[in-house]
């Protein structure tokens, strides 16, 4: 049996651990197995960091730069259907589908520089997320995992690394272990869903249960020693702490006040951008939100047009919700993809293709100077002409953000060295 435990994948053991909590506790557990163990004190930070925490929007497929964050004025031929506009910031112009976003261009910090060597939208993602290069003997920590571990938990109940409608291949734990995993949230609606004992199963009767889990697994244990095992049964011991928290409020998004939740606007992604800024403020160290639909291999314009009607308000309500409250200094609100798309239109389709040599990332709050470019791409949107960034250098930066210790090497357990951003040096010169 402990053989067998230790030898299945991270999904198999979470999926076993699932169904022991539903048919011994009464219980999902599903929602919860995430980060809860990770208020375990923090690493010494290496630098004075403003973020304590980051908020961050994955826009999944591939965003077209060119029609977003870099447009090219004048340049018809690579714009298409979308036009330029003015923002708040002087020499700052956004593609025509973000006119929410030009309002506060001033708390922004655009890299325009981004490059990639992964083409494809499963090994770019899982670039992005982990600074490392998919390879079939080690599965790598994600950038919320690196942060859980290196800059511990804020609340003592809550889980430290919550994921929105987000992929759980690319916001899992990797060799760290199921406990630095993200919590799962799909329709944040919902908050954390099944995290309230069933109906059919009474207070005395899931006291009990518990118990004899609890005897169960101290039996278990002495006889398997295993690391994972302990771990799991950490995880167990969290999510029912969890589960009588008065905390949990902070998945719940209905007690917001019904004009804020109006001004992040409908959907998905908007309203996980509201729970985003819920969660932070109740103390969770690294929040995702994804958008998903940005390959626009065909049909690129309304493709674009629609992901940008979602994203352009959430995004601007996200950044002037956590000023008003005088979050936004201490928490970095990061855009990111995996790769940009061509500047050359398919006239056949009208869409545009992978681009991975250029693409655009945007970073807010968190002690980022806004208002401000850095890099810079050609007319037309080509090639990097000016301060290249690499996907190691922008996860560097947000490490730095937060005063992560860059350097730190941590041993997997086939005993080879990480870091949370590999080789990437950070760009000090955006901070304040």
């Amino acid at each position: 049996m402990n053989d067998l435990f230790h030898k299945a994948d991270e999904l198999t053991r979470r999926q076993f651990m699932i169904h022991s909590a539903r048919a011994y506790l009464g219980v999902n557990l599903f929602p919860m197995l995430g980060s809860t163990l990770a208020s375990a004190a923090p690493t010494e930070r290496s630098t004075k960091g403003k973020a304590k925490n980051i908020i961050y929007l994955y826009m999944s497929g591939g965003m077209s730069h060119l029609d977003t964050f870099d447009p090219k004025m004048g340049n018809q031929e690579v714009m298409g259907a979308t036009s330029v506009i003015s923002s708040k910031v002087d020499g700052i112009k956004l593609g025509s589908h973000l006119p929410n976003t030009s309002k506060v261009t001033d708390k922004m910090c655009i890299i325009n520089s981004l490059n990639t060597t992964q083409g494809a939208h499963e090994q770019g993602t899982y670039y992005m997320h982990t600074s490392y290069t998919m390879r079939g003997t080690t599965t790598h920590p994600s950038l919320g995992a690196w942060v859980t571990k290196l800059a511990g938990g804020i609340h003592p109940e809550l889980p430290s690394y919550v994921a929105i409608n987000s992929n759980p291949k690319v916001t899992g734990g990797g060799f760290f272990g199921a406990q630095y995993a993200a919590a799962s949230v799909g329709d944040p609606v919902d908050g954390l869903k099944d995290s309230k004992r069933f109906d059919r199963v009474s207070e005395d009767d899931f006291t009990q249960r518990l118990s004899l889990a609890d005897q169960l697994n101290k039996d278990f244990s002495a006889q398997y020693p295993q690391q994972n095992i302990r771990a799991y049964e950490d995880l167990y011991r969290s999510a029912v702490s969890l589960m009588k928290s008065k905390d949990l409020q902070a998945f719940d998004i209905h007690a917001e006040d019904a004009l804020i939740r109006k001004s992040y606007g409908e959907g998905t992604f908007a309203q996980g951008c509201l729970l985003a800024r819920r969660l932070v403020e109740h103390g969770v160290r690294f929040v995702e939100v994804t958008l998903g639909g940005w390959d626009t291999h065909t049909d690129n314009f309304t493709g674009v047009a629609e992901r940008c009607l979602e994203f352009d308000q959430a995004y601007a309500a996200l950044i002037q919700d956590l000023e008003n409250r005088n979050l936004l200094n201490e928490t970095l609100v990061v855009v990111a993809t995996e790769f940009g798309r061509t500047p050359s239109i398919d006239l056949r389709d009208d869409g545009r293709d992978h681009y991975p040599q250029a693409f655009s990332c945007v970073l807010a709050g968190g002690g980022v100077k806004g208002g401000i470019r850095y890099g810079e791409t050609d007319e037309g949107g080509r090639k990097i002409v000016k301060d290249p960034v690499s996907v190691q250098d922008f996860n560097a930066t947000i490490a730095h953000a937060m005063g992560l210790p860059r350097d730190l090497v941590i041993m997997s357990p086939t005993k080879r060295p990480f870091k949370i951003a590999d080789k990437g040096q950070a760009i000090s010169s955006i901070f304040t």
